[in-house]
């Protein structure tokens, strides 16, 4: 046990007294509270509470907590003591059902309910997510104050096969592996005659399946791959042309309680402006389309010389119909442009496109995607 110089003035002073016949059992008593509160109070002084981040077990996700860990003690001097931060594990029903689409399961929220739970009961401090699962909404008590600076937001084709390097290469009636709607929607857009299977797991075990011949070829955020070193996998990274990307993809946002002063301190310093602009303007879009994971929708800002610059689309999951929108503004109207251009969307598209969707099973999808 470490006591201070202070406290053993106060045990000297303590036993000179006793010498006089002072120290009686009563004030020996008196002096073990008095001296346990001391030191309770000298303890409470030097401990420094550790900041806890939630996270999802998955090795994307604790790179992406590890990269968090890591500005943070950049930052702050106080977070640079061992054990000044915690990394807090925890499985999300996203991670634990693994033969099932999002779709089915339910969509937005699956990797975030747990780490939500966790943070309005006090578990953890904050939580680092991979924005594009993050819902529009957010459980009240809590805020998304912080995105870091974005990784590139294209999605990368994989290819099982050498002499297959785009997409254009692929042949008619090729198996392609992903679990997105969106990705879905827009391949079979380009080649009806393409087959997209449910393709989920970590990364390691999509290319895995890559590797044994499942599929001839699959899609996933380049950003990942960097995150992990594996942008090697890579057999060519797609513009947004030819695959726009998901709302607020390749970006990491960092949650807390909206009460939290330390929490928000810190958060402030670790926030990106032009990537909050660029993911509120796509979060926006989705918000006014009131999108969920039955609906493919993508969208992508980005700031181009000052300016903020959106592409959206929402479309049918065969790909059969596509509905486009490009707008651009001031950077300070982000949320205003990515509201506006979904709002446009939903016009062009009717309500008769939102009610199918809407009413379409999760079967009756897959069933189109298949077929």
């Amino acid at each position: 046990m470490k006591f201070s110089n202070n406290y053993f003035s106060v045990f000297i002073i303590a036993v000179s007294a006793g010498v006089s016949s002072a120290f009686s059992p009563t004030s020996t008593t008196a002096f073990n509270r008095n001296a346990a509160l001391y030191m309770a109070e000298e303890a409470s002084e030097s401990s420094v509470q550790p900041l806890r981040i939630g996270t999802r077990g998955s090795p994307l996700a604790l790179a992406q907590a590890y990269l968090t860990r890591k500005l943070l003690m950049e930052s702050f001097d106080e977070l640079k003591e061992e054990g000044a931060i915690e990394i807090c594990v925890m499985k999300t029903q996203g991670d634990m059902i693994l033969d099932k689409s999002l779709m089915e399961l339910g969509g937005k929220g699956l990797f975030t309910k747990e780490l939500d739970t966790a943070l309005l009961g006090d578990e953890v401090d904050i939580c680092v997510h991979s924005m594009k699962d993050v819902p529009t909404w957010l459980p009240e008590g809590t805020v998304l104050p912080c995105n870091l600076e974005r990784e590139d937001t294209n999605d990368a084709f994989i290819s099982g096969d050498e002499s297959i390097q785009s997409l254009d290469d692929l042949p008619d009636n090729a198996v392609i592996g992903t679990a997105s709607l969106r990705r879905q929607a827009q391949l079979m857009a380009k080649n009806p005659t393409w087959k997209c299977v449910n393709f989920r797991g970590n990364v390691q075990t999509r290319l895995r399946k890559l590797d044994d011949g499942v599929v001839d070829a699959t899609l996933l955020a380049i950003a990942g791959l960097k995150r992990m070193d594996m942008d090697g996998c890579a057999t060519t990274v797609l513009g947004w042309d030819e695959m726009l990307p998901a709302v607020a993809q390749g970006a990491i946002g960092i949650q807390c309680r909206d009460d939290d002063e330390r929490s928000l301190k810190y958060l402030d310093a670790l926030n990106h402006a032009e990537t909050k602009a660029a993911v509120d303007c796509e979060r926006a879009f989705l918000e006014a389309l009131d999108g969920n994971c039955k609906t493919p929708i993508a969208g992508q800002a980005r700031i181009v010389d000052g300016k903020i610059e959106f592409r959206g689309l929402i479309a049918m999951p065969d790909g059969s119909l596509v509905y486009k929108t490009e707008s651009s503004g001031e950077v300070e109207d982000a949320v205003a442009i990515g509201k506006a251009a979904g709002e446009k969307l939903k016009a062009d598209a009717g309500e008769k496109f939102f009610e199918m969707m809407v009413e379409m099973s999760p079967q009756q999808v897959i069933g189109q995607l298949t077929k």
